[in-house]
């Protein structure tokens, strides 16, 4: 298992990745173990380092010693995926507290109207039109911030401002009602 694979347009690029992955992808699968990754994550991280490797034009012109760059790129891969590991066991850790140890039990005729508001909510959703519901959804539930959601939808920040206010306000309504 080489854990790169090459993108055949980056020419002479191309072979001295190559040349770099067959030469020293034990000793970076080493490196990311040394630096507390499991055997799966550094290879994951070998990965993403010849990657990167491959994504730079010119590399075989502008990098006069390949080895000490290599373990350069090493770092900072090990740097981002360190942060990305904590960021996600943060994110879970929070979400099992919340569900784990919940304020107080709730009585049935509370469960009951959860389910209530709940299902009428999802109603409303379901009500509001295509591109309200879909910027909705991103926002909300994806937790997309409001500048990507205009980048991937190719509309104007304000556009998803707007959409998003109309469905708050839809669904604050709609939920609300008894």
């Amino acid at each position: 298992m080489s854990g790169y694979a090459p993108s055949p347009e980056n020419g002479p690029d191309r072979e001295v990745v190559d040349a770099l992955a067959r030469r020293h992808r034990a000793a970076l699968v080493r490196y990311f173990q040394r630096k507390g990754f499991t055997a799966l994550d550094a290879e994951d991280g070998v990965q993403e380092v010849f990657e990167r490797l491959a994504r730079r034009d010119g590399l075989a012109d502008r990098v006069e010693h390949f080895d000490g760059y290599l373990f350069a790129v090493a770092a900072h891969v090990a740097t981002d995926l360190l942060r990305r590991g904590r960021a996600r066991r943060s994110r879970l850790h929070d979400s099992y507290e919340e569900a784990v140890h919940a304020p107080r039990d709730c009585s049935p005729e509370e469960v009951l109207e959860g389910r209530e508001a709940l299902a009428r909510l999802v109603t409303a959703l379901k009500e509001l039109p295509e591109r309200t519901r879909h910027i909705f959804i991103l926002a909300r539930l994806e937790h997309m911030r409001q500048a990507e959601i205009a980048r991937r939808l190719g509309v104007s920040l304000s556009t998803v401002e707007k959409h998003l206010a109309s469905a708050i306000a839809y669904l604050g309504q709609k939920a609300g009602r008894s």
